[in-house]
């Protein structure tokens, strides 16, 4: 086990980088912030100031030859994690990449083949699956609190903003709403059920903007072999009063759901709320998840924490790719 920092060079510094990466490497132990790289050369070389980071870079080769380099970071726009993974792994460091890993299934493979092939670490984004208040839910779900799950219902609605930028562009950002907002709760779903093989994918999308871009709301629902189903309700252009996202899991013998953690059992027969005390935290989901999921990230490389490949994105970009498929053919997709 290692006991010098992890030298990091963080590459993209757009609002993920700059609300979560940075404000969490700053002050994250066992890690040292060497490089930045964006090909925004003055926005780089400002926020290097602020968080006094030695080396800017514009372009990620360059960075890529520094000898102070041992992990890298990947918060680029979605077209470009598998070619920035592809080249940090070809200059033997170590990787943390933003959810997608790729834009489809054979994306994820071409990168698990050359982690293996080079013997470096490459560990996904997904953020949610480091929250506080899941992590409590994980641990009802596994000791089988619940009973057995039958299902999980999630979604998110946020109202429409300006359709500039990669994220409206499918071929850089691989899809809408549903790839921008259904993609972390289908993980979140998936992993907390155990990645369960899916047997049937049925999905609907809307777009209010010219054919051809992408969408703007999207229903899923997926039946997997383990008798457990989920649902997903993605709308980015929603028209309400109040922006919302929720996630509940329901079980033969009780039910929960996030923010806030609420478990509910049946006890003798009356419907009795369990939840664990202290389960509102005292900040924000998103940082307190992006730090757990950065000194994850560490542990990992410095052997405090067993690796292991992230050979379940696989499965999921299956499940995307029959998700779009299903929407764009308006058919059923059975696996």
């Amino acid at each position: 086990m290692s006991s010098s920092p992890i030298r990091i060079g963080l590459v993209g510094a757009g609002a993920i980088a700059q609300l979560a990466h940075l404000p969490a490497l700053s002050k994250l132990r066992g890690s040292q912030l060497v490089a930045l790289c964006d090909n925004d050369g003055p926005k780089a070389g400002a926020l290097a100031e602020r968080f006094d980071v030695p080396h800017v870079f514009t372009d990620l080769q360059d960075m890529l030859e520094l000898d102070e380099l041992d992990a890298v970071i990947i918060a680029t726009p979605n077209h470009l994690h598998e070619p920035h993974v592809l080249s940090a792994l070809r200059a033997k460091v170590d990787v943390l990449c933003e959810r997608p890993l790729a834009m489809d299934a054979r994306g994820v493979e071409r990168i698990l083949d050359a982690a293996e092939r080079t013997g470096r670490k490459v560990v996904v984004g997904n953020n949610h699956r480091f929250r506080n208040d899941v992590q409590q839910l994980s641990r009802f779900l596994y000791g089988g609190e619940l009973g057995r799950v039958t299902g999980m219902r999630a979604g998110e609605y946020r109202f429409r903003t300006s359709r500039e930028g990669w994220r409206f562009r499918r071929a850089e950002a691989g899809g809408g709403a549903f790839f921008e907002q259904g993609f972390p709760l289908l993980d979140l779903a998936m992993w907390l059920a155990g990645f369960p093989d899916p047997v049937r994918v049925t999905a609907y999308s809307d777009r209010q903007s010219a054919p051809g871009s992408v969408e703007d709301s999207m229903f899923v629902h997926i039946e997997c072999a383990a008798k457990v189903d989920f649902t997903f309700d993605i709308n980015w252009c929603y028209i309400g009063q109040d922006e919302r996202w929720w996630f509940e899991v329901l079980g033969n013998r009780g039910s929960a759901r996030l923010s806030p953690l609420r478990v509910v059992k049946d006890l003798n027969g009356k419907p009795t709320d369990v939840s664990p005390t202290g389960a509102a935290a005292r900040e924000s989901v998103f940082l307190q998840s992006y730090r757990a999921e950065l000194a994850h990230f560490i542990a990992l490389l410095t052997g405090a924490a067993e690796y292991e490949p992230p050979a379940d994105q696989l499965k999921l970009h299956r499940i995307i790719e029959a998700i779009y498929r299903s929407a764009d053919e308006g058919v059923e997709i059975r696996f």
